[in-house]
């Protein structure tokens, strides 16, 4: 082999072998005071050549007929560039459109909740944080709502670790605000961890053989990417 061709098969083996042994990392962040809410959701892959921010600064709740209003702002950053604002309304037509959805996907592919589940074990939560300061007007019942409030994040933390791997303690903390005739709520919650692209690239190649192992699946999966707006 001569060394013209030695080089770049080199340089592209490399160049394969860095990008299979990065992560993609994302960052969670949901705050709530009073009645201002921000949901936050970062993506950073390719060590931070491709980065995508998304945000939710507003929900608001239009009652049961229409639903919850939210707008999401999108950005990218090199090599992928776009912004984008859109208003959507979440209602009862949204979510049994969303179910419909789910369910083609799951009849169009071979075990598709154990595919889900495996691939969910190899993300890493390096950090969970979520604290909660409220009062319901009444210091009786605020400090019996504070040992419910603290065992029911628990228990979902409990719920979250059998699916993903949580590898630092979480921090939770409920604190009571014992303020009479006065109801106030503010919560933070934040989120960071990690998902190896081997682990990615691996799951990909599989979901494409769940799919076409079933009749009919490739061509479902299609027209459900196409009219997933």
């Amino acid at each position: 082999m001569t060394l013209w061709l030695a080089v770049p098969l080199a340089l592209l083996l490399l160049v394969i072998v860095l990008v299979m042994s990065s992560s993609i990392h994302f960052h969670f962040r949901l705050c709530r005071i009073g009645k201002d809410d921000r949901i936050e959701f970062d993506i950073k892959a390719l060590f931070g050549l491709v980065k995508f921010h998304y945000e939710l600064p507003k929900l608001i709740y239009e009652g049961i007929a229409r639903g919850i209003r939210v707008k999401l702002e999108e950005s990218g950053i090199a090599p992928v560039t776009k912004e984008a604002d859109s208003v959507e309304r979440i209602d009862d037509e949204t979510l049994r459109d969303w179910r419909a959805k789910l369910k083609e996907a799951l009849q169009a592919t071979q075990g598709l909740k154990r595919w889900m589940k495996k691939l969910l074990s190899h993300v890493r939560i390096t950090r969970l944080d979520w604290s909660t300061d409220f009062s319901l007007g009444d210091a009786a019942y605020t400090a019996t709502a504070t040992g419910a409030l603290s065992g029911l994040k628990w228990g979902l933390v409990g719920w979250i670790s059998r699916y993903v791997r949580v590898q630092r303690s979480p921090r939770m903390f409920v604190v009571p605000v014992f303020r009479d005739d006065e109801l106030c709520f503010s919560t933070e919650a934040v989120c960071t961890g990690k998902l190896p692209v081997s682990s990615v690239f691996y799951a990909g190649i599989q979901l494409l053989w769940r799919v076409i192992t079933v009749k009919g699946g490739l061509s479902r999966w299609i027209r459900l990417l196409k009219n997933k707006s």
